[in-house]
């Protein structure tokens, strides 16, 4: 089936080039998200990741900053140049981040809120929808037909690991379900290895390989200073860490003859 590509900002996913999205699970202060931003799109990120409300199985632990992000996603936004994408929790988050926002994720506990999606339908901004945890491959692309039902056709799979018994990784990455995606849906399918395995030293493997599946592109995490992230730093990349991925990114892509997407098109000016 033929790709649909999406684009997000100055960004398109979903062409000839392999996007790299990137950036710390959440923004947890100006300084920390200027520096991995600024980082991350010196090395090759096309898009910028960063959340601002965290959806947590622990009620105890850190749950985003919330709307004190708002600035700090903004500024670093505006100094960066790259489109940024944020999970969108609830439907009444919708309206809150859009306006500072290229694109709004749906992360894979909310993949079955049917509302949320019928929300984001409406809309006209970029979804990048992750499969749910537990989701059979045909319930990923039916929650994708939800947010198209209502109009809004810039969509973005993303496989982010399913649950098994597996207890070496956090998830299971199910690369050949993202390949099935891509050969079954129209829309440019990412591969999240930060969360579908839990383990820095796994994260470039499997962009890797999700590169030579022909798949659009990868998100991950970047910290830096894991041991001090108060979020999922267990998982995330360091800044050397994220730069030796995209050198390695780089010699993968040039023997398959794909580039890496630029991190800002020509003439491109983020908003806000």
């Amino acid at each position: 089936m033929v790709t649909r590509p999406v684009r997000v900002g100055g960004a398109v996913i979903g062409g000839d080039a392999f996007t790299v999205v990137a950036g710390p699970c959440a923004i947890e202060s100006r300084g920390q998200f200027m520096t991995v931003g600024r980082h991350v799109r010196d090395e090759g990120a096309a898009v910028l990741r960063g959340g601002i409300f965290k959806m947590r199985t622990d009620p105890h632990s850190f749950q985003g900053l919330g709307p004190e992000a708002l600035a700090y996603a903004d500024e670093v936004r505006r100094a960066t140049g790259l489109p940024f994408v944020v999970e969108v929790a609830a439907i009444e988050q919708v309206d809150v981040l859009a306006p500072h926002a290229d694109a709004l994720q749906v992360g894979s506990r909310n993949m079955h809120n049917y509302y949320l999606l019928k929300e984001l339908g409406r809309t006209r901004i970029p979804v990048l929808l992750k499969r749910g945890f537990a989701a059979e491959l045909r319930e990923w692309l039916l929650a994708a037909e939800y947010v198209a039902a209502g109009g809004n056709e810039s969509i973005v799979l993303c496989e982010r690991g399913i649950r098994t018994f597996e207890p070496e990784m956090r998830n299971t990455l199910d690369l050949a379900g993202a390949v099935w995606a891509r050969q079954h849906s129209p829309f440019p399918v990412l591969v999240d290895p930060s969360h579908a395995t839990g383990r820095p030293e796994l994260v470039t493997p499997m962009c890797l390989a999700a590169a030579a599946a022909g798949l659009d592109g990868v998100m991950v995490e970047v910290h830096h200073d894991n041991a001090a992230a108060l979020s999922d730093g267990f998982q995330a990349l360091t800044l050397e860490g994220f730069s030796r991925l995209t050198r390695a990114l780089r010699s993968i892509l040039g023997a398959l003859g794909r580039p890496l997407s630029s991190p800002v098109e020509e003439g491109f000016s983020p908003a806000g």
